[in-house]
Parts: C-alpha cells; structure tokens; sequence
C-alpha cells in the first residue's frame, strides 16, 4: 500500500552492495599512502636531503641555523665546478662542512690577500665582492688566513679530489686546514635555502 512519501528504506540488498565499493576505497587510500611513503623515502635518502648550516663558515651567503636542500644525485651525473656549494663528510672530524668549490682535479690555488688565482688566472668570485669591499672600505683583507705552507697549495689538486673554502675566508675550516676533500666523501650540492622563510632563495654557484 503506498503511503504518498518517496523516501524508502534503505534495503539490506542496497547495503551489501555499498559495502565493496566502500572496501575497495579504503584499498585505494591505503596504496596511495604506501607511494607516497615510498616517495618520500626515494626523495629523501636518494635524491634529496635537508642540511642545517652550523656556524659563520659561509657568510654573508648563509647563515647559521638556516635550512638548505641538498642535491644528491647531481654528482653521480658530472663531477663537481669550481663556484658551486656543496656538503661533504669530513671523516676525521666526524661532521659534515657546507664549502664552495675553488679547485678541482689539475688545479694550482694561489691565493694573495683578496685575489684568488686559479691556474695562474685571476678569478672573479661575484659571490663575495660585496664582503671584500666593504672590509677594503675599513681599511682591511678580508682575509686575513694563509694557507699552512704559504700562499701556494703544495702541490696540484689530485684526481679524485677538490679544494674548497668557505666564503667568510677569515672564519673557515676549510682545504687550508683539512687538504683536500675526495669527491667520494661529497654528500651533495646546496641547491635551495628553504628555511627560515624569509630567506627562502636559489643557491648561486658564480
């Protein structure tokens, strides 16, 4: 007998058959969330890494406690360039040092007060002119550190390895203190500052 309303019961029939449809969505989730934990993990271990700047090494171009993202894979494609920044593993501090690259393999450094010397040519490092400047403005080198033995690595940077400073030359444990670093113990290039936000930038390498 009709009673006029077009509302019914759901039937018993009506929910078995939701009941799949409502499994099958929860097994679509749960893939989903098993991806994006492997994406994650790939992007994370193998590709991508957060670094923590500890210290005034790299200044003015990086500050202490700021977050950098570092390229992993990059070096496993081409060797490192003279300019970039990159993370290293030095073993025998049992750390890792953000630096810049200034030599690789076949290079001669020389370096005299403010001019750094690559192979007997002057190189322009854009990176800290400003800083050199404004230490020339109060009558000052900045820097004021000379390698161990002179203005003059030793010897040319070996096969397998580069030489690599920091940017604040006269506050930086770098290859004037440690020699030179092998390209295995390299974690990986600084590609982005991401933290804090206000200084959220692209890495320069030049």
């Amino acid at each position: 007998m009709e009673n006029g309303n077009d509302l019914t019961n759901p039937t018993s029939k009506e929910l078995l058959e939701k009941q799949p449809l409502a499994k099958s969505e929860m097994i679509d989730w749960l893939k989903a969330i098993i991806v994006a934990i492997v994406l994650v993990f790939i992007i994370r271990w193998l590709l991508f890494a957060p670094f923590i700047v500890e210290g005034a090494s790299m200044e003015p171009n990086f500050k202490t406690d700021e977050r950098v993202v570092v390229n992993k894979i990059i070096y496993s494609l081409r060797d490192p360039k003279p300019g970039e920044v990159i993370v290293f593993h030095v073993r025998k501090e049992g750390e890792d040092f953000i630096k810049r690259v200034i030599g690789v393999a076949g290079d001669q450094i020389q370096y005299q007060g403010d001019n750094l010397y690559v192979n007997g040519k002057k190189v322009e490092e854009s990176y800290i002119q400003g800083a050199i400047q404004k230490a020339h403005a109060k009558g000052e080198l900045y820097n004021n550190v000379d390698f161990p033995n002179g203005t003059i690595t030793d010897s040319k940077v070996p096969e397998g390895y580069i030489f690599v400073m920091g940017d604040h030359r006269n506050n930086s444990r770098d290859s004037r203190a440690i020699g030179f670093v092998s390209i295995k113990d390299i974690v990986g290039r600084a590609d982005v500052i991401f933290w804090p936000l206000d200084s959220m930038q692209w890495v320069k390498h030049k």
